[in-house]
């Protein structure tokens, strides 16, 4: 096993991660043929197959997952060795990675990777944005260092320090500005266009209307915010969507907006990284800029509601 290096290391990681040579390729920064070159030399030192290569993906072999397991906790004590050194120093400089979920990113990251780059100048800050789910496996797996999403996620080995917490509000078309609000159980007789299946605010949309298990014909889903407001904005339904969005997706969209009234639905975001980071005490400084930075892009975009629409 002496001729195993970290390099085949990393590159295994990724091919693992991405399942096609390409990709991973691309995601480690050389040409496919350098990488199909390093992880066929890593097979021949271990001599074993770690991956069953078909013609548009690549699987891990059964002694590929085991091998995967072991090199994602030996590639996470290497990172921490470097996050070690950095935690000695007097301010936080070098990478930093941060995950994001797509319902928060594009309505808070400039306001908060503004606040960073001023305070912390020596920062290198890579973002993530993908779903809750793939966030705590990369967080887990040492991929990257902290993540912003909707808490609770209640995994054992990560810290969640709360930044804020949010309502959501009514989205119908225009016309029906000015009307009641509809109520929990008027809105689950209604064509509610939610987020496609795996975004945790789907889920929380769903609780909020009861709708835990709700069929084809009670909702409509879509793959973002965005499209979601289009659409309600073209007369096929009504969706929710966090208040911090309200700005942005309703500009150009001929919809009403509405609150409900208390209790309102909400969530809380926060910032969740691994209790064992060496990093701990500096991630709790930027939950802290994160904060300040959210307080503040939320309440430059705190929409102007119509005061008449309160019946819930």
């Amino acid at each position: 096993m002496t001729n195993l290096t970290l390099k085949q290391l990393r590159y295994f990681e990724a091919l693992a991660l991405h399942g096609h040579f390409g990709r991973a390729a691309s995601a480690c920064a050389i040409s496919q043929p350098a990488l199909s070159v390093q992880i066929k030399d890593l097979e021949e030192t271990l001599g074993a197959v770690l991956f069953e290569r078909g013609a548009r993906q690549v699987r891990l072999t059964g002694f590929g997952e085991e091998f995967a397991a072991r090199v994602r906790g030996i590639l996470r004590s290497i990172d921490e060795l470097g996050d070690l050194a950095r935690m000695s120093r007097d301010r936080l400089v070098g990478r930093l990675r941060i995950g994001v979920i797509p319902t928060v990113a594009p309505y808070l990251l400039p306001a908060i990777l503004a606040d960073l780059t001023r305070l912390h100048d020596g920062l290198d800050i890579h973002v993530r944005e993908t779903l809750t789910p793939r966030l705590i496996q990369e967080l887990e797996a040492g991929r990257i260092d902290t993540a912003i999403v909707a808490l609770p996620v209640s995994e054992p080995s990560l810290t969640e320090v709360a930044l804020f917490t949010e309502s959501f509000v009514l989205v119908r078309p225009g016309e029906d500005e000015g009307k009641p609000v509809p109520d929990r159980d008027a809105l689950r007789e209604m064509r509610l266009l939610l987020l496609e299946e795996g975004h945790c605010f789907r889920d929380q949309a769903l609780s909020f209307c009861n709708m835990h298990s709700a069929g084809p014909r009670e909702v409509l889903d879509g793959s973002s915010l965005s499209t979601l407001v289009q659409m309600v904005g073209a007369g096929i339904g009504v969706t929710l969507i966090p208040e911090m969005a309200v700005a942005v997706e309703t500009r150009s969209a001929a919809v009403s907006v509405a609150r409900f009234d208390r209790p309102q639905p909400s969530r809380t975001i926060g910032m969740i990284w691994r209790r064992t980071s060496p990093l701990a005490d500096q991630l709790a400084q930027i939950a802290e800029v994160v904060r300040q930075a959210a307080g503040t892009a939320r309440g430059e975009r705190d929409p102007v509601l119509p005061a008449h629409a309160t019946a819930m």
